[in-house]
């Protein structure tokens, strides 16, 4: 499986296959460098991505979208992977479009440095709410 820092076009396209006009809450699995590069040494690589969560967690609400949930990965507890995931973050963005507007904008871009100093690699799932109950009968 492989840990990566952006999306393929083919991934794209996938992501904007799903559900139009309905929210997207996109799983974050996050990787962190031991010590961040770039002019943020001195820092570790989860502290130079903090700075960017502040920026992109207010860039995010002010169109629409909201910070759920974060926290620290403990252990596997089913199953196996070479991953090294140290945090879970759960942000809702009111569409997929929205989600790619964001992420493609250039405040994004620029507040984006922190992440690429203290990021090693991600895994980033777009999801669409349904209950059990609904998959179940599918």
């Amino acid at each position: 499986m492989e840990i990566a820092q952006t999306p393929k076009p083919e991934q794209i396209k996938e992501l904007m296959s799903g559900p139009e006009d309905t929210p997207v809450v996109m799983v974050n699995l996050l990787s962190f460098k031991q010590e961040a590069d770039g002019g943020n040494e001195g820092m570790t690589g989860l502290e130079s991505y903090s700075l960017y969560a502040g920026h992109m967690k207010k860039f995010v609400e002010s169109k629409g979208g909201r910070f759920i949930w974060s926290g620290r990965v403990d252990s596997m507890v089913i199953g196996e992977s070479d991953a090294d995931f140290q945090i879970v973050a759960l942000v809702e963005y009111p569409s997929r479009k929205a989600f790619l507007e964001i992420a493609s904008s250039p405040h994004v871009a620029e507040i984006g440095q922190d992440r690429a100093k203290g990021l090693s690699g991600q895994w980033l799932i777009a999801t669409t709410e349904s209950s059990i109950q609904t998959l179940a009968t599918k």
